[in-house]
């Protein structure tokens, strides 16, 4: 089912393509169903997603080095900041849980990648993020 919003002259319309076969659509237009005939059959499409297989540890992500020895825990996917467990002043080990970020309807937890102590926390819940934004300061 996809749902669309169309502005024509003024007027709004919200269809929703309910189901098609061959040349025929069920579709809603503003509540009202209709039985649509296509001059064509609609194109079957076919996504192939080439998945590596699932690991119990997240990849490693990348974290530059500033020049007073700290480096930034980055993110390894674009997604929402769910929460965050450590505030700055946090001591840290390798491995232990610091962030939950939702990517793709999915919680990834983020964790530390060195023993440390937080300097500065980039993000908040609720926030955006892209592939490789820094997310904590780790010293």
């Amino acid at each position: 089912m996809k749902s669309f919003k169309y502005t024509i002259n003024g007027n709004v319309y919200k269809v929703v393509i309910n189901r098609i076969e061959d040349t025929t659509a069920d579709v809603e237009v503003n509540g009202t169903p209709y039985k649509v005939e296509m001059n064509k059959p609609a194109q079957k499409q076919v996504v192939t997603i080439n998945r590596p297989a699932q690991t119990t540890t997240p990849p490693p992500v990348s974290r530059p080095q500033t020049s007073n020895g700290a480096s930034a825990l980055r993110s390894p996917l674009p997604g929402i900041i769910l929460e965050i467990v450590c505030k700055v002043g946090d001591t840290v080990k390798k491995g232990q849980k610091v962030l939950v970020l939702e990517a793709m309807k999915m919680e990834n937890v983020i964790n530390a990648d060195r023993d440390g102590v937080i300097k500065e926390v980039k993000v908040n819940k609720g926030d955006s993020v892209l592939e490789g934004a820094d997310l904590i300061i780790i010293e």
